[in-house]
């Protein structure tokens, strides 16, 4: 009997105990996971004192962790098994890690007795820390069951710096038992200070400013909270404003002086080519978006961000501000005063000339031209538009209708319901969709994937049907991978890899109790969008790609290929 007892598990507070003060100390009422030997006592206790979301695979669970915490601005938190379980993790801690998401992941790992002891123990890993590091802002291995809560309280701290990124933290199953909430010691973290802003370089920024006639702004997800101060630098200089994918809805995309996410195209181009000004404000310039960095940009070129490296690193600065983009720009707001005459200028309406109205009518053409080309999926994300909330999430896995005219072409209202894999990696929409739909119960969720992408994590489709999640799954179905079909046959390559088993929607939901409804041709998609949002839980609408009339033209993504030998480029 006493061989027995010594055997039971702990029936007192635990190391869960310890996780849930941490996660109410900070406002996050739920976590994402899959339960594990090397977990219990954390699930046990979120399920228990807040809300435990099963999800069906690891990666999910971080999918879900970052878009939960996207959405409402907080700090997400993913709870997976140590080794493989780790291991199916770190995918989407490298999307998190791209997207500035602050994910906390917090993994299992076996008995502290048995670290890097390499003898076999169920679950062992060589290496994990490191691994952990490499897709990780910050990584850390508990190694007392005193210091749990001063180790976690550490790696929250790190989500909380800038630039954000995401914290990883291993906990051998053993210290997860024996940490009692009564025992920790005493939490002692520094705050992570963003950089003091440069005087003398608000200074010359705002020389630059005065002297410009034409300018541009581009902002990218470093913006992110700057929206209130970036809207006054716009409006008082009636510059145009361009976004990254990543910087849609900082300003709310129906201002009339938001271009947003269309610097790649020939209307735009022209405009770029008449600034005389760039202010680009927390931006990568991502591949995707400069044409392979090909894309002529305006100079002088002022360039803000937090982090020093990216200043100049994808295109020159002339001058570079280091800072939190919020603050930056509210000292260059408090010292810009436009010239009369400036200001003439670049508010001038006449059709015929004046910038800003060059703006508008550069934001319209753009818009009105995209409308055209995609033919039928027009009236879907005019639909879209009218019956969501401003407040509802679209996630957006990497498919088609995504790529072509969710990324750009849907008007996105705030930057936290512009959720999609900032990294392109494919399969990852569901899973952040049930994380934005847990974090925005009130209103409902829209999730845009390919039946290709979908089939990625076909499983959580079963997750999201054992939720009361409001959240309508819309799946493209094309029988396959339409973005690399289009790009093969643009590019003359054979078609290979692209045609897929797709599953019969309909029965697959049926299976789960989900509604289903089927798209087939226009005018069919408002009823079926307007009767799966008023279920006000999981919902699922398949459309058949190849019904929609008029046809789409063609997309093609814009990835860079080399010339060959005897081909021209």
């Amino acid at each position: 009997m006493a061989q027995q007892e010594s055997n039971e598990a702990p029936k007192g507070p635990t190391g869960g105990d310890v996780l849930v003060r941490v996660m109410r100390r900070h406002g996050i009422d739920t976590a994402f996971g899959v339960i594990s030997i090397h977990n219990l006592p954390l699930v046990e206790a979120v399920d228990r004192e807040l809300r435990f979301v099963p999800m069906r695979h690891e990666a999910a669970a971080v999918n879900a962790a970052d878009a939960y915490s996207r959405a409402t601005g907080k700090f997400g938190v993913a709870l997976t098994s140590t080794g493989t379980g780790a291991g199916n993790a770190a995918g989407s801690m490298v999307e998190a890690l791209t997207a500035g998401s602050r994910v906390l992941h917090i993994t299992g790992q076996i008995d502290s007795e048995f670290l890097g002891g390499n003898r076999g123990v169920i679950h062992e890993v060589p290496r994990q820390l490191q691994m952990l590091d490499a897709v990780s802002g910050y990584a850390r291995t508990i190694f007392n069951c005193k210091d749990a809560e001063a180790d976690l309280e550490e790696a929250v701290a790190h989500l909380q710096a800038l630039p954000h990124t995401p914290s990883s933290i291993e906990w051998p199953i053993d210290l997860q038992y024996l940490a009692h909430p009564d025992e920790q010691r005493a939490i002692d973290v520094t705050a992570h200070q963003p950089p003091g802003v440069d005087q003398a370089a608000i200074a010359q920024a705002v020389a630059l400013i005065a002297k410009a006639e034409r300018p541009l702004i581009w902002a990218g997800g470093g913006a992110a909270g700057a929206g209130g101060a970036l809207r006054t630098l716009v409006e008082s200089l009636g510059a145009g404003l361009l976004t990254s994918n990543s910087g849609r809805g900082v300003i709310p995309e129906d201002h009339p002086l938001v271009i947003g996410n269309f610097a790649s195209t020939p209307e735009v181009a022209a405009l770029l080519s008449d600034a005389d000004l760039l202010i680009s404000v927390g931006t990568h310039f991502r591949s995707n978006e400069t044409k392979h960095y090909h894309l002529a940009l305006p100079t002088p070129h002022l360039q803000i961000d937090v982090d020093a490296d990216a200043i100049g690193r994808a295109y020159p600065a002339d001058v570079g501000l280091l800072g939190d983009a919020r603050t930056v720009l509210e000292h260059i707001n408090s010292q810009v005063e436009a010239s009369s005459a400036n200001a003439a200028k670049r508010h001038a309406v006449s059709p015929a000339g004046g910038w800003t109205a060059r703006v508008r009518e550069t934001r319209a053409a753009v818009r009105n031209k995209l409308t055209q080309y995609i033919g039928g999926y027009a009236e879907i994300s005019e639909s879209l538009r009218r019956r969501l909330p401003r407040e509802s999430v679209i996630a957006r896995d990497v498919t088609i209708p995504s790529s072509q005219w969710g990324n750009r072409l849907f008007p996105v209202f705030s930057r936290e319901t512009n959720i999609f894999p900032v990294g392109g990696g494919i399969g990852q929409g569901l899973a952040m969709g049930i994380g934005a739909s847990c974090a925005r119960p009130e209103v409902p969720t829209a999730v845009i994937v390919g039946d290709g992408g979908l089939a990625v994590h076909l499983g959580e489709l079963a997750t999201l049907a054992g939720t009361d999640a409001w959240c309508v799954v819309m799946v493209f179905n094309d029988g396959g991978y339409g973005v690399l079909r289009n790009l093969q046959e643009a590019n003359g390559f054979a078609r290979a890899g692209v045609d897929l088993c797709t599953p019969d929607f309909q029965l697959l939901s049926r299976s789960l109790n989900l509604p289903f409804w089927r798209v087939r041709g226009s005018g069919s998609f408002d009823a079926a969008l307007e009767q799966a949002i008023e279920v006000r839980g999981p919902a699922v609408i398949e459309i058949d790609v190849t019904s929609l009339n008029p046809q789409p033209g063609p997309f093609v993504p814009p990835v860079h290929i080399p010339a060959t030998a005897g081909r021209e480029a």
